[in-house]
């Protein structure tokens, strides 16, 4: 009889044995499992914040864009100082970007003033590339307007960083593709030397590419360009080409593009290359240049 207790103990011990373990196997297991749907979720994200960028604008209908050179080395309209360098200033019916600053804030601030465009109206800065030529006047124009955001290269030393706070603006590191307003994006920062980064605009007419000195190649951002946004119709190419080889004015035509506009560093030979290849569809592009898109 005591023996039959003991089975009988014995087996409500081992019951109870294997019951706790089998709770405990089971949350064991519902816990890797959530585990593993964990690490799997973050690498997705990982991959997915990782992989080419995919911009998507709502049904609005796209903009009047605007383009205004503002410093250059090639002139348009004599009243206007010239100088090496380039600034854009990009206008569209809800703000207005400058695009890069040249090299002297005193020649920028008068071109502008001229053009009848208040520094105060400008809303954002995109700094292309480290150079003085792109950036130089960015610390002059932030003395008469520091309620923007300016967008640099993650590349941009420290020196400028806090040159821009302590002007009382903000700033936003730029390395991947970005979107930086509606139908305006940032290409991200591509490698030079030095890194830089170009825009693009989606606009009426296609996809429009601006470039500060295109270190990258000009033919790279070009590519970057359509890659990004998924799309063929390259309705203009703009700024310094940065002085590339004569087969360029082919590669262009192979990808598309429709009008080009090189001004700055581009070089005189490729530009007149340009000219004589695209004839009604080659902007003559310098200081005092504005150029419409409806």
């Amino acid at each position: 009889m005591r023996e039959l207790i003991g089975v009988k103990q014995n087996s409500k011990s081992l019951s109870l044995f294997f019951t706790y373990h089998n709770k405990k196997g089971i949350f064991i297991l519902y816990a890797t499992i959530f585990i593993m749907g964990l690490f799997s979720f973050c690498a997705d994200k990982d991959k997915a914040e990782k992989a080419s960028p995919f911009f998507v604008e709502s049904e609005t209908e796209k903009p009047e864009i605007v383009l205004i050179s503002v410093y250059d080395n090639y002139m348009v309209n004599p009243e206007l100082k010239t100088s090496w360098g380039f600034a854009c200033v990009i206008e569209t019916p809800a703000e207005k970007l400058l695009f890069d600053t040249g090299g002297d804030p005193v020649i920028l601030l008068s071109n502008m003033q001229k053009m009848n465009i208040d520094p105060g109206s400008i809303d954002k800065v995109i700094i292309s590339h480290v150079h003085g030529d792109h950036a130089g006047g960015l610390e002059g124009f932030l003395e008469k307007n520091n309620d923007v955001t300016v967008f640099i290269p993650a590349s941009f030393p420290g020196s400028i960083k806090n040159m821009i706070i302590n002007e009382g603006a903000g700033f936003i590191v730029i390395s991947e593709a970005k979107k930086i307003s509606d139908f305006i994006y940032s290409t991200g920062e591509l490698e030079g030397p030095p890194q830089e980064q170009s825009i693009i605009i989606d606009s009426k007419k296609g996809l429009i590419v601006i470039t500060g000195c295109a270190h990258p190649g000009i033919v790279k951002i070009v590519e970057k360009a359509k890659q990004l946004m998924e799309k063929d119709s390259l309705y203009l190419v703009t700024g310094g080409f940065h002085n590339p080889p004569m087969a360029v004015v082919k590669k262009f035509r192979a990808l598309g593009v429709k009008k080009v506009a090189p001004s700055h560093c581009t070089g005189d030979r490729v530009r007149e290359a340009f000219s004589q290849e695209y004839k009604e569809d080659f902007i003559e592009y310098g200081v005092g240049r504005r150029i419409e898109i409806k």
